[in-house]
């Protein structure tokens, strides 16, 4: 490949994950994959070896919010970290693990405070939020399991304000998630760990 062909790639590549990170920020796409997808038929973009990777797409968010989302961003992810603590804290029972965008520090306004809750009984969590007065939804997510995927529950609340979406998930699943890179594990913080993002004395 030459390098004038190379270097139109990467622009290409470059182009397709601003559009992509643009349509997280200022639409509320929240996946990467549907947002990568959506950015290259609006850039015309035929040719699938020419999208971007997550990680582009991350590193462009990120970018994009610092250009042009600087004066409300860090209140918004400041805000959602905080309800994350309240909850972990009140599901500390369910050893509770941040995920998602407001851990990695690109979650807006469109985005949910993400929990992995790990017991063997979904029931335990849904007497413990009946219990505690929880209004919530129930539904379900599919994640990687092995070779294979799994259908795990999911419960839909909001707290002051704020959507908090609880998957759970097996003790099993804790166990591996030390020694798996695999999605949904990949990233997640302890509350200890977000108390240290905020600042906060436990």
């Amino acid at each position: 490949m030459s390098k004038a062909r190379s270097r139109k790639d990467t622009n290409i590549r470059s182009h397709i994950a601003y559009l992509a990170a643009r349509l997280m920020a200022e639409d509320g796409v929240a996946d990467y994959g549907a947002a990568k997808q959506k950015a290259a038929r609006q850039a015309g973009l035929l040719d699938a070896k020419l999208l971007p990777d997550n990680q582009e797409i991350e590193a462009a968010l990120r970018e994009y919010q610092s250009l042009y989302q600087a004066d409300d961003q860090p209140a918004q992810l400041r805000r959602m970290r905080e309800v994350a603590v309240r909850v972990m804290r009140e599901f500390s029972h369910f050893n509770p693990a941040l995920v998602g965008s407001v851990l990695s520090g690109t979650a807006n306004k469109f985005s949910d405070v993400n929990l992995h809750l790990y017991a063997d009984d979904a029931k335990a969590l849904t007497l413990f939020l009946l219990n505690h007065r929880y209004k919530y939804e129930e539904g379900a997510r599919r994640v990687r399991r092995g070779d294979g995927y799994v259908d795990v529950p999911q419960f839909l609340l909001e707290v002051e304000g704020v959507p908090v979406t609880l998957t759970v998930l097996d003790r099993d699943h804790e166990r591996l998630a030390g020694r798996s890179r695999s999605e949904p594990d990949a990233q997640r913080a302890r509350l200890p760990e977000v108390e240290a993002l905020l600042g906060v004395n436990p």
